[in-house]
């Protein structure tokens, strides 16, 4: 586990991701602390595709490919899948702590106050950890599976890429409504009991389940 940890978390992958989590911070407004979620979930899609998608190719650019096609197949994919959940941990962690970075940074307004303003704001934070949770491991699983299918992280990432910006933008959100990759980003704020954006969520979980069980075939054939 400590060499899984050591390849897929390189101190360059680590410095970016919190360089780049602090300066969103710092420079992205955000008003009141129910717009966090929103000012973090796309970005936070951004560097996931772009942190994972080379968990399997720099086998080839290391040029390990070789030595590792030597291994068994199940060894290789727990070894894949390891270094995903590790990345994956990683930004899931980041991701919550640049969401208290906005509160120490920018103080935003909460729109409750006391004791019932604390618990709203807690469970706020809950519901964004489990939406970043989602697209952290959906795009991570994407651009890595993609990676895989063309043996290069660059096609990985700008696959991902194109598919971003068809989904978080304002075509995405009237073409795909509740079921659009950011329905959580693109969610009615004044209306807190509207959860119609888990159908966009839903939507992500089901590509990754399909991502990670086309992974040990598109690993076989493509070596």
């Amino acid at each position: 586990m400590k060499q899984e940890i050591k390849i897929s978390l390189p101190f360059y992958k680590q410095a970016y991701a919190v360089f780049f989590i602090v300066i969103l911070s710092l420079v992205r407004g955000v008003t009141y602390s129910d717009e966090i979620g929103i000012a973090l979930e796309a970005p936070m899609a951004v560097l996931a595709f772009t942190f994972c998608a080379d968990t399997y190719t720099q086998e080839i650019v290391g040029r390990r490919s070789e030595i590792w096609r030597l291994y068994p197949m199940k060894k290789r994919i727990r070894s894949v899948n390891r270094r995903i959940v590790i990345q994956e941990i990683f930004l899931l962690s980041a991701a919550g702590v640049g969401y208290g970075l906005f509160f120490l940074f920018q103080n935003p307004g909460t729109a409750d106050i006391g004791q019932n303003g604390l618990e709203k704001e807690i469970c706020r934070f809950f519901v964004y950890f489990a939406a970043v949770a989602v697209t952290i491991g959906f795009w991570g699983l994407l651009s890595n599976v993609l990676s895989c299918l063309f043996r290069n992280m660059w096609v990985g990432i700008g696959g991902c890429l194109f598919v971003w910006l068809t989904t978080n933008s304002s075509i995405g959100d009237r073409y795909f409504g509740a079921w659009n990759l950011f329905s959580y980003t693109f969610r009615k704020l004044e209306n807190g009991g509207d959860f119609s954006w888990l159908c966009g969520k839903m939507v992500c979980i089901c590509i990754g389940i399909m991502t990670v069980a086309a992974l040990p075939e598109i690993m076989e054939k493509r070596g």
